[in-house]
Order: C-alpha cells, then sequence, then structure tokens
C-alpha cells in the first residue's frame, strides 16, 4: 500500500487516529452538556443546543481545540470533567505494534495533534504512548492549528522533515487537505476513528480501518 523506501518521517495525529475518538465525542457531546446543564439549571436538550452552536463557532480553530478556552466560556473545570470518564480513553487496536514497526524500520515517530496540552498529558499519562514516540508536537505549542497550511512550515522548523518523504495519518478531512495544499507526499485517512460508530464511506484519501493494514509490508521492510 506504502513504499516505505520513500519514507523516513511518520506524522501521527491522536484523537481518532491512534486513540479512539469515542472519548471525545461521548466528552463534547454527552457529558459536558450534561454538566453544563445541571451547572444553569437548564434542560439538557436547551443546554445542547447552546453548546452545538458555540462549538460550530469556533470548529478549526485554535479556541475550539483549547481546555482554557472552554473552561471561561463555560464556567467548569474541562480538565476535571475530562478526568470524571477518562476510563473511556483508549488506544487503538494495533497501534502499540505499528509503532514498534516504525522503531524498527527506522522510520521516526512524530504525534502531531489538535489537542491542547493539558488534554495531552492526560491522554499520554493514561495510554503511555509518548514511550513510543520520537517527537510529540501540539499545536497550541505553535500557534497554530493543522487546518492552517502554515502550520505545517511551522512544524517543519520544529520536526525538519521532508515533505516528499513523510507519511501523515490523520482522520479529520479539513486537516488532511492542509496537508496536502502544504505539500506532504503520503497521506492516509482512518475510516474508523471512533469505535462506537458505522465506518466511513470517504473516498477524497486513502483510508485504513486500523492499524493492521500497514504491519505486513512495514515488518517486511524491518526484517531486511
Amino acid at each position: 500500500m506504502l513504499n516505505w523506501s520513500a519514507i523516513d518521517t511518520v506524522l501521527l495525529d491522536m484523537d481518532g487516529t491512534l486513540l479512539d475518538l469515542h472519548f471525545d465525542n461521548h466528552f463534547w457531546l454527552q457529558h459536558v452538556p450534561r454538566r453544563y446543564a445541571e451547572s444553569r439549571g437548564q434542560s439538557l436538550a436547551a443546554a445542547t443546543d447552546e453548546l452545538m452552536q458555540r462549538y460550530k463557532s469556533v470548529e478549526g480553530t485554535l479556541d475550539w481545540y483549547c481546555v482554557d478556552h472552554w473552561s471561561r466560556e463555560l464556567g467548569l473545570d474541562i480538565v476535571l470533567l475530562k478526568q470524571e470518564v477518562d476510563h473511556l480513553i483508549s488506544v487503538h487496536p494495533h497501534v502499540l505494534d505499528f509503532l514498534r514497526a516504525l522503531e524498527q524500520a527506522g522510520k521516526r515517530r512524530v504525534l502531531v495533534t489538535n489537542a491542547h496540552q493539558k488534554s495531552l498529558q492526560l491522554k499520554l499519562q493514561k495510554t503511555r504512548l509518548s514511550g513510543y514516540l520520537d517527537v510529540v508536537i501540539s499545536s497550541h505549542d505553535i500557534g497554530l492549528p493543522k487546518e492552517n497550511p502554515q502550520f505545517w512550515t511551522a512544524l517543519r522548523e520544529i520536526v525538519q522533515y521532508d515533505p516528499a518523504r513523510t507519511l501523515f495519518v490523520d482522520d479529520s478531512l479539513s486537516v488532511l487537505r492542509s496537508a496536502r495544499q502544504y505539500g506532504i507526499a503520503f497521506l492516509l485517512g482512518i475510516s474508523l476513528p471512533d469505535s462506537t460508530q458505522p465506518q466511513r464511506d470517504e473516498h477524497e484519501f486513502p483510508a485504513i480501518q486500523d492499524f493492521s493494514a500497514l504491519l505486513g509490508d512495514l515488518s517486511k521492510l524491518a526484517a531486511g
């Protein structure tokens, strides 16, 4: 599926790609509305409607991903609320095998996420993924979301990757489009970011359901 001999660096999204998006979907679409309704004395339906509008107004910006922004806006401790349901944080199948195989094949493993640093810290502590990664970058460190094509220029100053020899895997179409616009050569989507939802039927980018699809050729390369 991929010409691994032409790839030096693998950029990997976190939520929906390495981790099951079920946690985030449950948190923002169910848990936060419930807690917000309780704090405001609103019905759950009214709170949900209000939050959906607020989410939509900043979608694709750093504020959309920012824990501090939502804590201020909603008057809730978002980190504490995440901890209430952190048992839902889970690693997708075959991710650890894939990350080990990348290391054995001599490929650099770079986590590139829009997640705020506080969310990132919680998830890395819960999953212990950092031990399988060479570099971890949050878009909040850069000051631009991955949806902005200028993000990739700023990232290159930190990671010093060659776009022509880089694979990027993400479950977001808008982010993949941004990476394509910048010129990253190898792009893959994720067709099952949330294990509780139906598989996506989308053909703009090549996509995998999970990383078992990449293990065969990668393991052969690692074995020499």
